[in-house]
């Protein structure tokens, strides 16, 4: 007899809420693709915030534009994000300091909807992910 079963999750938002109401702060997945043309927010791919990076993934350039990316994004200085796991992966972990999360949803919208990458999967979050357990 198979006891396992599937639970399917719903991740509706790019990032985990992390800090307090009096230092709130945002943990944002991203998918990094170093090298390309110019900065700039793709979309979404999965759970995380699409984005592509000028800058070489040498010495890191490319983190550095990356960080420099999301405090323009969120309106914050760049001392306020930092790069919590994922440092020489595509995948990452981005904190940023001083954001709310309803703050965020709405910056990550607007940033979707002038990239052009906000379709449908943008507009009602990631597909569910299932699991089994």
């Amino acid at each position: 007899m198979n006891l396992a079963r599937t639970v399917v999750i719903m991740s509706t938002d790019l990032f985990d809420v992390s800090g307090s109401e009096d230092a709130p702060a945002i943990v944002l997945r991203i998918v990094a693709h170093p090298g390309a043309g110019r900065t700039s927010v793709v979309g979404v791919h999965g759970d995380a915030l699409k984005v592509k990076v000028g800058a070489p993934p040498v010495g890191g350039r490319a983190n550095a534009a990356l960080i420099e990316l999301v405090a323009e994004l969120f309106g914050v200085k760049e001392a306020a994000v930092s790069i919590s796991s994922g440092e020489t992966s595509r995948t990452k972990r981005v904190k940023v300091d001083g954001v709310t999360p309803a703050d965020a949803r709405r910056l990550l919208d607007e940033a979707m909807a002038r990239s052009g990458g906000a379709g449908p999967r943008a507009r009602r979050g990631p597909a569910p992910v299932q699991r089994r357990v």
